[in-house]
């Protein structure tokens, strides 16, 4: 575990290092957002277009 962190973040200090894994995790709750909003959408277009 510690080599692969190593690895990963290599010789950035800790603050960056919990900076940077705060931002990966908001950035997945991000797309997490974006994809339901996409499929929402895309329900609605399939419902309106049953309507016409």
């Amino acid at each position: 575990m510690f080599h692969r962190c190593k690895r990963k973040y290599g010789d950035i200090d800790l603050a960056d290092a919990k900076r940077l894994k705060e931002l990966e995790k908001e950035n997945s709750e991000l797309k997490e957002i974006l994809a339901g909003s996409l499929l929402q959408n895309r329900v609605l277009e399939a419902v309106n277009a049953k309507k016409w």
